[in-house]
């Protein structure tokens, strides 16, 4: 009888049927558990929603572990003001738990999975056996010409990332977290330089994204919309998403499709400013803002559109892209970070990101151009989901996790 590979995933945000990062960290334990057998280490509060989705849909080879901080240190994550901060002190305290949990079961290999950040550590690095760190992402940063179209708010959120990273990457427990590290997955080649740089010794890129086969049968190919052409952007409303580029861009595309329109899905802090700047650009009748929504109906409306913009300074993920893609949706994105590697010339436009000028430049040609060639937008329609199929579905990334958790141990055998 084979004998399964007992893996510790390391998975703080992890929640069944979410998108981002507690996506992340359900998706890649499912995975996990198709090949060897697993232990989920993961917060008590992510408990009532995986055991409603394992009375649906068993895991027979996963073992969820919970572990939370004392109640009274809860406070820091409240609102999100000190998540970061009871994230670290998760670490030590999981890390207790996980030395006990190794010393009873003898992992083969520990997998740190969630938070999808380099500059924060994985205490778990420090057992004994082979350690996998990622994906991780989180070194791309909105280029500096961007900086002042951002707004004071924006400039200061900047600043104080860059001040982050830097004291995570002089912060010794990162550090001992890329040494121990045999893989290191980056999701972008920015974040692979900076893994580089703090001793990883094998890096490989992988994003952390994916969709499931129930959403791609959900988005099945449809034939294109007839009637004037529709964009949709979807995300949070925040300065680095770009939207105060994507916005002029349009207006100025407007010229020359009057008849054109942009929906905007999700909601945020630059929604006013955005309002305004639509008026501002005597397009505000041609502009829709949705809101927040559920992420079905979102999906739903993806089909209702025919090109998805998303003009994001700076995204290590951009599962919204998948997304669209999986709703054979053609992508205008900008050259840089984590959708610079989703989109391919065969799915999408992808525009260099020099200048604000330059972008409103861009992306007003991207626009016209698939606006005004349907042949085009098909092909780059079907393209996109054959790309999502073979590359981002969630199985196929199974098969990636598998072939990686085998480097692993064939690395630590051979030493």
């Amino acid at each position: 009888m084979t004998v399964r590979r007992r893996i510790l995933l390391s998975a703080y945000a992890c929640e069944p049927d979410s998108g981002s990062e507690p996506g992340v960290g359900w998706n890649q334990a499912r995975q996990a558990a198709r090949f060897s057998e697993v232990w989920v280490l993961t917060r008590r509060n992510n408990a009532g929603p995986i055991r409603k989705e394992l009375n649906r849909n068993p895991l027979p080879n996963a073992h969820w572990c919970y572990y939370d901080l004392p109640r009274w240190l809860s406070f820091w994550k409240k609102r999100q003001r000190g998540v970061h901060l009871y994230y670290y002190l998760w670490q030590i305290g999981a890390y207790f738990l996980a030395k006990r949990l190794h010393t009873k079961i003898g992992f083969d290999l520990v997998h740190h999975v969630t938070f999808v950040n380099y500059w924060m550590p994985s205490l778990l690095a420090l057992l004994p056996v082979p350690f996998i760190w990622g994906p991780v992402g989180g070194a791309e940063s909105m280029p500096r010409p961007f900086w002042r179209g951002s707004g004071e708010r924006g400039k200061t959120y900047e600043m104080l990332r860059l001040l982050a990273r830097w004291r995570g990457e002089h912060d010794l427990l990162v550090r001992v977290t890329a040494k121990r590290a045999c893989i290191a997955l980056a999701t972008t080649p920015e974040t692979a330089q900076r893994l580089a740089r703090l001793g990883c010794r094998d890096v490989r890129l992988l994003g952390e994204s994916g969709i499931s086969e129930k959403e791609i049968a959900e988005l099945p190919e449809h034939p294109p919309r007839v009637g004037p052409v529709r964009f949709v952007s979807v995300g949070r409303l925040l300065g680095w998403k770009g939207y105060h580029l994507s916005l002029p861009a349009f207006a100025k595309a407007r010229a020359s499709l009057p008849a054109s329109s942009y929906w905007f899905i999700g909601d945020g802090p630059a929604r006013k400013s955005l309002v305004q700047l639509a008026q501002r650009l005597n397009v505000a009748e041609s502009v829709q803002f949705w809101g927040a929504l559920p992420r079905s109906l979102v999906l739903k409306k993806l089909l209702d559109c025919d090109i998805f913009v998303h003009p994001s300074l700076h995204d290590s993920g951009g599962w919204v892209c998948l997304e669209a893609m999986a709703a054979g949706r053609p992508v205008i994105c900008l050259d840089h970070g984590g959708p610079a590697v989703q989109v391919t010339s065969e799915t999408g436009i992808k525009v260099p990101a020099e200048s604000p000028g330059q972008v409103i430049e861009s992306l007003t040609q991207a626009m016209l151009r698939l606006a005004e060639n349907p042949r085009l937008r098909r092909e780059l329609s079907i393209a996109a989901r054959r790309r999502v199929q073979s590359v981002f579905a969630w199985d196929k990334r199974g098969e990636v996790l598998e072939r990686l958790y085998r480097d692993a141990t064939g690395q630590a055998a051979s030493a």
